[in-house]
Order: C-alpha cells, then sequence, then structure tokens
C-alpha cells in the first residue's frame, strides 16, 4: 500500500462518520441520523437507544474503553469528563452505553466561569448531544476515549459554553437568507454557514522552555532583548521547513487526518519559529470544533518531538504575533452566495450579500472587536503585523468600482453609462483572485468569502462566528423585509423577476450603501494617518480589551442577541463579567510572574555580576593596573545604575498589584522588561538566567 493509499483510507478513521454511521446502524436509523447531520432536521429521541448501541461497538472496535461529553466551557479551550463503559449487572462485569447516555450528560457546572449565570454552590450543568458534529475517538499514550461533541448549558437552560450561542446564530441566519431567497424565487434549500480557519503558531525547545517561567505561566516572554537576527531579511516566511519542524507537521496531519480534519496548507510563516496550519472548508459548527482539536493536537504532538506549540497572540516582542484567520462564507442549496454570479440575476443575489455584510460590520463593528478581545491580542492587534483596531472593510478596487456605480457616486470608473442596475446590468469579470489580500485589513473580501483577520491564535472560532452570524442575519433580515414590503416580489421564476422588484432592490442597496460604505477601507491600516480617519468617518476604535468589552453591556446589542434567540441579555452580561475577569487575572498573572522572575532571578545574576565587576576593578587598582580600569568603571556604573532601576521597577510593579490596576500593571511591567532587557546586554550569556530570544527562535 503507497503512503498515498494509507494517508486516505486513514482519513476519518476515528471518527463516527458516514461509513461508519451505515455500517454500525441499521438502515433506517442510519438514514434519520443523516438527514440530521445534513439537514439540520431535529433529531428522532426514537433512535437515541440504537444509535448509542452502535457508537459504542463502534469505538470498543477501536480500543475505547471510556465515553465523554466534549464540549466548550467559558474558559476558552475543551473539557470532558470521562467514564467507562463498565458497569456491573447482578455482580457482573458488562459494557453498557444508553441512549440516555449519549444524548444528555450532567457534569458539575459549580466550577467553570458563569458569570453569575450559576453560584458556586449550585453545581447542576447539563452537557446536551450535538449530532451534527460527529463522535471521534481521541487517542492517548496506552487508550482511548470515545468524545461525543456536546452543548452545555446551566439547569435553568442557559448557555454556559461558546457552541449553544454558535448554533443559535447558525438558525438565525439560516431562517433569514431563506427568507431572502425565497423573495428571489429560489426553491428552498439548506443554508450552510463555512469556515476554514487558518491556524498560525510558534514552536519552542521544550529544554528553553521549562527554563522560562513567563512561558510557563502566561504563555509569552515578559522579558527578552531582541535577538541580533529576527524576521527582518524576511527568509523564514515560505522557506525550507526546518526537519525537525517537518517531521512534527507530518505527525500532526496524520492526527488530524484520522480525526477526519482536512489538514491542507503548512508553511512557515513571518517570524523566525513561526509556522502555519490551514484545513479546506468545512460547515461552520464543524470546523469550529475540528479547530479545537487542531490546537490540541499541535500541543500534545509538539511534546513528543520534544517542543511546546506556543498558541499566545505575542510569545516574543518585536516578531510578529500569531493570529487565526477565519475565512466565511454562507451558502445556499450547494451555491456559495458570496460568489459573483454569471448572469444579472445571481450577480443581485451576491451584491445583496454583499452590501448585507457591509451593512451588519459597519452597524456592528463594536460588537466584532469585542468578540476578537483578549489579553493576548491586545499586544497583536495594530502591532504592524496584524490589523488595526478599528474594524473596517477590504473589498478591492474593482468592487469598490461597483459599489460606487450602485451607489451612484460620480466618476466610478467601470461603467460609462452611469449607475449601475442591479438585476439588469452584469458585472464585470472579476476573477477570484482580483482582490488582493490586504493584510493591514481586519475584515477583508477575498473573492468568495470574507477573511475576519482580527481574531488571534487562541480564540475558539465560535465567538467571532457567533457574532458574525448575528450581524448578518440582522442585515439580510432588514433587506428582505423592505424588499417583501415593497410589494414587488410576487411569484416569479428564478431570473424573471419585474423591473419594479429590481429597481426597489436597487433603491434599498442603495440606501443601505449610502448609509455604510463608510467602513469600506481599501487603503493600508498600518498607516498612522488611519486612525485619524476613521474617526472622522465615525468608526469606533476599541484599543484595548476592557474598552472593547464594553460593546458586551450595551442594552441595544443584548436586545440584537435576544431578537434572534441568540443570547438573552443575562447570558450576554454573563460573558461580560467572565471575558473581563479573565483579562483582569491574565493580567495579574502576569504581572507576578514578571515581579517573581526579576526578583528571583535576574536581580541575583545583576547583583553577582556587578560583584565580581566591583572586584576585578578593586584588583586592578590594588596592583596598579590603569589598562582597563575605565572600561570596568563604566561597565560597574551600568550595571549599578541598572540594579538600582531594577529594585525601582519591581518595587513599582508592586505597588500595581497592590492597587490591583489593570492598566497600571501593564505600564509597570513595560517599565521594568525596559530594565530588564538593558541588564541582559550587560550580563554574560553563561550568568544570565533565561535563554535568550536568539537560542529560542531558531530550531534549526
Amino acid at each position: 500500500m503507497t503512503e498515498e493509499t494509507k494517508a486516505a483510507t486513514a482519513f476519518g478513521a476515528d471518527v463516527f462518520g458516514e461509513e461508519a454511521i451505515r455500517t454500525y446502524l441499521g438502515k433506517e436509523t442510519a438514514q434519520k441520523l443523516l438527514s440530521t447531520i445534513r439537514e439540520g432536521k431535529p433529531l428522532d429521541p426514537s433512535i437515541a437507544g440504537e444509535v448509542a448501541h452502535g457508537i459504542r461497538h463502534w469505538a470498543m472496535d477501536r480500543g475505547a474503553t471510556h465515553y465523554t461529553h466534549w464540549f466548550l466551557p467559558m474558559t476558552g479551550s475543551t473539557a470532558e469528563k470521562h467514564d467507562s463503559f463498565l458497569e456491573l449487572k447482578d455482580g457482573e462485569p458488562v459494557m453498557q452505553f444508553s441512549g440516555k447516555n449519549l444524548i444528555v450528560g450532567e457534569p458539575d457546572a459549580s466550577s467553570f466561569p458563569s458569570g453569575g449565570i450559576r453560584s458556586t454552590f449550585e453545581a447542576r450543568g447539563y452537557t446536551a448531544w450535538d449530532p451534527t458534529s460527529p463522535a471521534f475517538i481521541k487517542r492517548h499514550s496506552n487508550g482511548a476515549t470515545l468524545c461525543i461533541p456536546t452543548a452545555f448549558c446551566a439547569y435553568t437552560g442557559e448557555a454556559l459554553d461558546k457552541k449553544t450561542p454558535l448554533l443559535r446564530s447558525m438558525q438565525a441566519l439560516d431562517k433569514s437568507v431563506k427568507k431572502l431567497m425565497r423573495l428571489f424565487a429560489r426553491p428552498d434549500a439548506h443554508v450552510a454557514c463555512t469556515l476554514g480557519a487558518e491556524q498560525e503558531y510558534f514552536l519552542v525547545d521544550k529544554d528553553y522552555w521549562k527554563k522560562r517561567p513567563d512561558l510557563v505561566l502566561t504563555g509569552r516572554t515578559l522579558f527578552g532583548a531582541p535577538s541580533a537576527k529576527g524576521q527582518q531579511l524576511e527568509d523564514h516566511y515560505f522557506g525550507a521547513i526546518p526537519d525537525r519542524v517537518l517531521s512534527f507537521m507530518n505527525d500532526v496531519e496524520r492526527e488530524l487526518w484520522k480525526l477526519g480534519i482536512p489538514a491542507k496548507t503548512r508553511h512557515n510563516e513571518v517570524a523566525p519559529a513561526q509556522f502555519e496550519l490551514a484545513p479546506q472548508f468545512e460547515e461552520l459548527n464543524l470546523a469550529s470544533d475540528h479547530n479545537m482539536l487542531v490546537m490540541d493536537t499541535l500541543r500534545s504532538m509538539a511534546e513528543k518531538h520534544g517542543m511546546k506549540c506556543l498558541l499566545h497572540e505575542k510569545p516574543y516582542a518585536l516578531v510578529n504575533g500569531s493570529g487565526k484567520h477565519n475565512n466565511w462564507a454562507v451558502a445556499y442549496g450547494g451555491k456559495n452566495l458570496l460568489d459573483p454570479g454569471v448572469n444579472p440575476h445571481e450577480n443581485a443575489v451576491f451584491l445583496t450579500m454583499l452590501i448585507a455584510v457591509i451593512e451588519a460590520v459597519d452597524k456592528h463593528a463594536d460588537l466584532l472587536r469585542a468578540s476578537v478581545a483578549g489579553a493576548g491580542n491586545d499586544h497583536r492587534l495594530g502591532a504592524n503585523e496584524a490589523p488595526p483596531a478599528v474594524i473596517s472593510i477590504y473589498v478591492g478596487e474593482q468592487l469598490a468600482e461597483v459599489l460606487d456605480s450602485i451607489a451612484g457616486e460620480p466618476g466610478a470608473k467601470h461603467q460609462s453609462q452611469g449607475v449601475m442596475k442591479i438585476g439588469v446590468d452584469t458585472l464585470p469579470p472579476i476573477p477570484r483572485d482580483a482582490t488582493d489580500r490586504n493584510r493591514t485589513s481586519p475584515f477583508a473580501f477575498t473573492g468568495n468569502k470574507f477573511e475576519f483577520r482580527a481574531p488571534g491564535s487562541s480564540v475558539c472560532c465560535s465567538g467571532p462566528m457567533t457574532v458574525l452570524n448575528t450581524i448578518v442575519a440582522e442585515a439580510v433580515e432588514r433587506i428582505a423585509d423592505e424588499l417583501e414590503a415593497s410589494g414587488t416580489c410576487g411569484k416569479a421564476k428564478p431570473g424573471e423577476h419585474t423591473a419594479a422588484f429590481h429597481e426597489a432592490l436597487q433603491s434599498i442597496l442603495q440606501s443601505s450603501l449610502k448609509a455604510h460604505r463608510r467602513v469600506v477601507f481599501n487603503g493600508n491600516g498600518y498607516e498612522t494617518d488611519w486612525p485619524v480617519e476613521a474617526e472622522k468617518r465615525g468608526l469606533p476604535n476599541a484599543p484595548d480589551t476592557p474598552s472593547a468589552l464594553a460593546a458586551l453591556a450595551s442594552d441595544a446589542n443584548a436586545a440584537l442577541f435576544e431578537k434572534y434567540g441568540v443570547m438573552t441579555k443575562r447570558e450576554l452580561a454573563s460573558r461580560h463579567e467572565i471575558f473581563l475577569e479573565e483579562y483582569t487575572k491574565k493580567v495579574r498573572i502576569e504581572g507576578t510572574c514578571a515581579r517573581d522572575i526579576a526578583s528571583e532571578m535576574v536581580l541575583g545574576a545583576a547583583r553577582a555580576e556587578y560583584l565580581e565587576t566591583a572586584k576585578a576593578l578593586e584588583a586592578a587598582a590594588g596592583l596598579g593596573v590603569s589598562a582597563g580600569t575605565s572600561a570596568l568603571g563604566k561597565r560597574l556604573a551600568e550595571l549599578g545604575n541598572g540594579l538600582d532601576a531594577l529594585v525601582n521597577g519591581i518595587g513599582k510593579l508592586d505597588a500595581a498589584l497592590d492597587a490591583g490596576d489593570s492598566a497600571a500593571i501593564l505600564a509597570a511591567m513595560n517599565a521594568l522588561r525596559s530594565v530588564v532587557d538593558s541588564l541582559e546586554r550587560c550580563v554574560p550569556a553563561d550568568r544570565w538566567p533565561l535563554p535568550k530570544y536568539r537560542d529560542m527562535l531558531f530550531l534549526y
């Protein structure tokens, strides 16, 4: 068997997918389950027992002895509680797994973040099976566990996880898109949101990682002078992958393929020791779950290769950080609605969806910014390597001209006869790659999808995608309602709408563009004058997490999520509290860690070097030697000043920690870092207690 055949055969081997469903379930049960998975039809509860029986046999045939309801709590990671299939019946061991075990579980909810939804003494929470994300086998060194993707909610039914709002937002978008498509005389069909999540990450040798308390405890280096060579030569990007890393990547992909995750692309990223993995597109809920498994697999496989995978947005200062570009699209009946059509009618659908997204992003830029807020991402956004904190949309020159023409802007280049008539005029040819991938834009149209570039590398995709689905659902429904109210729809066949219908649509889209096209920006988001221009346009700019998260405390935003059944006001308020508390705790952990490293490691090394230099200077004076004493004196002064500044900086950080103000802690940390990084250049490498950037950033 060739390697190619082995890989193809192994794909999905550890997933209870269609082949396993048809093999382990009866024909009728299999068909019902597949209808739920493919079309989102409600699950028939009568089949739960047979499905559970089949899944258990399939899992045990693959070595599993335990099962778990795998879910996404508000911690931002995954959670699982393992139970064995083993039960005693009349004193005899039997292996059992019931329909109830499959459908619902009851983990302790008291210790998960709930933002006030649950009190510590109220422990009950429920996990509910999500059949649209298939069960899978998670393997470890000497066993395997059946994992059942689930939603997680409180005893009251309120969402305690990141999956439940995502599923609700998908339903909201499904409803709005179907309403719009009916007005376009499209037959009823399945609405599918798709996602391709490009995952960036760093690798570091595990031995270096162990010697860096900051990496161990916070995921990023709180100190570190720049390496003489970093990314200046741009020689790492797309360069030859080091053999050690390539071996790791091969093992990662084999594991992902077994889990049915279509890992497609791997390459060196811009910064040394930085890499990227990108999958093919999948339906949104599955893609989000798969990205969580990608991160788990990267971390576990790095361990086996003597490395650590760093998923923090900014592990190293002065080199590029890591993002997670969420490539999002919407399909109806298998047709991508963000793909420019081949005739005026299809173009009308495309332009309607495009303008709906523009409206949504402009109207709710604050929510999109809040969805990517976090202590780690604050160090990345706007840092000349990632999109700025101002949310804008890039559409490229050709589409910008089309939008200008629709809006009736004078001087639109692509059509000499004036305003473009929707449903009548044909779009100019727009090749799939007609738009450049503007790296400075947080939200860029890239041919047939939008690339949301602002999410950080550690984020769970569910959060940003829940917001995006919801705000687009609102914009699509608003357009559909206005179009329906125009009384021009009637009963038309696809492509046969009246001129009055197209005129009404034209008017609606023109009005939307005039109100919201301020969010379209095709320029360089790194330019210093862009925030000034953005302010003139009235675009919000939340430079840090606390200011960004304020959007979650807005009554208007709560009303939006409640209207579309995505989150209640209480559920949204809980997330505001959870995320703000998480930010505060992370900043405090970093501040405490920085203080401890400075006082317990750096201070001793700098003091020892100071004393040794002083002794050398004293010895030279005793011997009557003048050569070199000037240099020793200068170094002694540098070390002495550094020691004074270090102790002073530690004291200021201590005071900031006592006060508990996050902004003050960050300012004191930055000031202390400046001192420590200067001392790193004064203390010999063999005495410096922390591995240096020049060692950690190169894995060759």
